[in-house]
């Protein structure tokens, strides 16, 4: 039998409240997609002036990270014509996404989920969701 350590509601809240200050800081309205473990979805949030394309893509961010336990700036750097990995990114209905801002989220070591962000460049997104990973650890984890 497994024990899986999940992602609560209070903790999407607190991925999304760091996200989202990073976005206001840098000027950028995100959309913000929270996943659990095997890239369900458990909260998402469209900032104000977040891009329509960017609802499915920030979702496809976090489903990503969080079902293949790594970042997809990562598939990116991998997914060029001649490689093994490439074409990755049409696989499960092209829903895996290899453009930067999906970002896994671990707790001691494994992945409990997943924070996608999309509408500003892939630097700013990934910039968005490390914010968020680091407002989830620094609040929920503090000593």
């Amino acid at each position: 039998m497994l024990t899986i350590t999940r992602l609560d509601i209070e903790d999407a809240r607190l991925l999304i409240a760091g996200a989202a200050n990073k976005a206001r800081e840098i000027g950028v309205p995100m959309c913000i997609a929270i996943v659990d473990e095997s890239g369900n979805l458990i909260a998402f949030e469209r900032m104000d002036g977040g891009k329509i394309t960017s609802v499915t893509i920030a979702q496809d961010k976090a489903f990503t990270a969080a079902a293949a336990r790594k970042a997809t700036h990562e598939y990116n750097e991998k997914c060029v014509p001649g490689s093994l990995v490439f074409g990755i990114h049409t696989a499960l209905g092209g829903r895996l996404c290899v453009v930067g801002g999906g970002l896994p989220i671990s707790v001691d070591g494994e992945v409990v989920g997943g924070i996608g962000l999309s509408s500003g460049t892939p630097q700013q997104d990934m910039e968005c969701a490390q914010a968020g990973i680091d407002h989830f650890h620094a609040t929920r984890f503090q000593a």
